[in-house]
């Protein structure tokens, strides 16, 4: 029998690609940037290649190249990008949208961004799949249905009804994934698909990516920084830095024994050493059996919250995706007035709603929101972005206002040269960065941190962590800071608040919540915690149904 030879194909071939970016700073000189230089890489069906580095390495440019797209002005000036042994780059515009959702797929980092807020998630999901003929209808809708199931959503008959606003974060990153899925590509690009989710959810999705991968033979580019949860998926992982490819191997040998300087450093990252503060007699901030609900909906999504937070000092409030972390946030910030209860804030009762808070409240209390993506104008510079608070609260102006925005962009690790970039222009985590400078703009006495790091690599994350304990030391500044990273919480929280469908089940100091016996659910989300090991998915998706089998 005479083997196909498109059958000995690799599904994605790149070679010595070339990716350049041209800035235009408003009243400046046009320059040319180089995004990606010389890269080459190939995969096979069924294989996963990860792509792991620093904010701004390139690894989200290539993923996008394997669907002939240059986002932002981002154009491809070298080398060929081969999906199924055709060059891609040489088939026009028809060509690229003839393979564009059919044969390669793509899973963005901000699923937020990514959906129509005006079509239902269903007719999202299928839109790819009756485009390109992928049967009808009810075929896939049905294929929908499956995925929704597999991936962990609640309600998967219903749910893809719901429009994007009307469900959490991490459940819309999940839709998105179903959307990758349902037209069977031969590739699937994912870029960050679980940074939004917590651990627990992010482990289901995690092994039901890997068991569609298996089960279709779809090749995947699955691109991260987080080398505990690449290590769960890949064969094989990339290195990148400053657009270069510094190290490729097998997944156990890069994790294991890295060869390049980089790679040992992304590895061998420090865990924070932050010693744990003693609360103060009186508290800054004070949350009293707060109940609330978003508006037209009857279903509580806090039910008798209750919590306080010293001057100075971090509380980490964690838990699934959906158990209200963030909408306490919002209620905190008077973005969402409670049903019942009160926040005070050093001692005094604050307004339920945003409007009628004063000025001074507004600076004094700051938020860092969770999706950099849609927290920006896209028509405004960093300059102008970090500037705006520097106007509003201080009325700095000219140079003063200048050097300013210039300090707070050297305490994020961001020189000069970003000063006239527009959001477009920046990775997803130096996005985030320029929203936590903006925040220090206002010299707030607290900061909510919703998910502050989970967009940017593990050396960058730990600077800014640093950063955040730095200023905390000199300014006494409080954090509220809400993560589902439970590495990020044993490195700087002080005290910790455990949430479970909108209720606290565990809240005390660090070393008291950290310390067994645990409840149940904390310690499933505990146990949830990727680790940098190969197989580590598979033994604890084990002992998960284990565990479920004996309740």
């Amino acid at each position: 029998m005479i083997e196909n030879p498109a059958a000995q194909l690799p599904v994605l071939d790149i070679r010595h690609l070339r990716i350049e970016a041209t800035v235009h700073p408003p009243g400046g000189v046009a320059r040319n940037l180089v995004i990606v230089d010389d890269v080459s890489l190939t995969l096979q069906k069924g294989r996963v290649l990860g792509l792991i580095g620093e904010s701004g390495a390139g690894k989200s440019t290539i993923g996008l190249s394997a669907l002939g797209y240059g986002r932002g002005g981002v154009r491809i000036t070298g080398g060929e990008v081969f999906l199924q042994g055709r060059d891609i780059l040489q088939g026009g515009a028809a060509g690229l949208r003839a393979l564009r959702g059919k044969q390669v797929a793509y899973v963005a980092q901000s699923a937020a961004a990514a959906f129509n807020p005006a079509h239902r998630i269903l007719t999202q999901v299928v839109e790819a799949s009756l485009h390109h003929g992928m049967g009808n209808r009810a075929q896939a809708q049905e294929r929908a249905l499956a995925l929704f199931e597999k991936l962990g959503l609640p309600d998967p008959e219903n749910f893809g009804q719901r429009f994007p606003h009307q469900v959490s974060g991490g459940q819309l990153q999940r839709a998105m994934t179903a959307m990758a899925l349902c037209a069977q590509p031969d590739l699937i690009v994912f870029d960050e698909p679980t940074t939004a989710l917590d651990v627990t959810t992010q482990m289901g999705v995690l092994a039901a990516i890997k068991e569609a991968i298996r089960d279709t033979g779809v090749a995947a580019l699955y691109i991260t920084h987080d080398l505990a949860v690449v290590a769960q998926v890949s064969d094989d992982i990339m290195v990148l830095r400053h657009g270069k490819m510094v190290e490729l191997g097998a997944t156990e040998q890069i994790i294991h024994a890295p060869q390049h300087d980089y790679s040992r450093a992304l590895v061998s990252v420090r865990s924070i050493a932050h010693e744990e503060k003693v609360p103060t007699p009186v508290p800054l901030l004070e949350v009293r059996q707060v109940q609330a609900a978003y508006p037209g909906t009857s279903a509580k999504v806090l039910d008798g919250v209750s919590l306080t937070l010293s001057p100075g000092q971090t509380l980490a409030v964690v838990g699934e995706s959906g158990s209200g972390k963030s909408t306490l946030a919002r209620v905190v910030t008077g973005l969402l007035a409670p049903l019942q209860g009160e926040i005070l804030f050093e001692g005094r009762a604050l307004s339920p709603g945003l409007p009628q808070r004063s000025k001074e409240d507004l600076r004094a209390l700051q938020m860092v929101y969770q999706m950099a993506d849609v927290a920006m104008n896209p028509r405004h510079t960093v300059a102008k972005i970090i500037g705006r608070p520097l106007e509003f609260y201080f009325g700095m102006q000219g140079l003063e206002k200048e050097r300013r925005v210039q300090e707070l962009l050297d305490q994020i690790e961001m020189g000069a040269g970003y000063l006239d970039r527009y959001p477009a222009e920046l990775s997803g985590g130096q996005k985030q960065r320029v929203c936590i400078a903006r925040a220090l703009a206002a010299r707030p006495k607290l900061i909510i941190c919703d998910e502050v790091t989970s967009a940017l690599d593990p050396l960058v994350a730990d600077g800014i962590l640093k950063l955040l304990l730095n200023l905390q030391k000199t300014e006494a500044v409080a954090y509220l800071f809400i993560t589902h990273d439970l590495a990020t919480v044993k490195a700087i929280a002080d005290s910790i608040a455990v949430m479970h469908r909108g209720r606290i089940v565990r809240y005390g100091s660090k070393t008291s919540v950290l310390t067994p016996p645990f409840d149940d659910y904390t310690d499933l989300l505990l146990a949830s915690m990727p680790q940098m090991q190969t197989g580590w998915l598979e033994s604890a998706m084990a002992r998960r149904k284990m565990a479920s089998a004996h309740d």
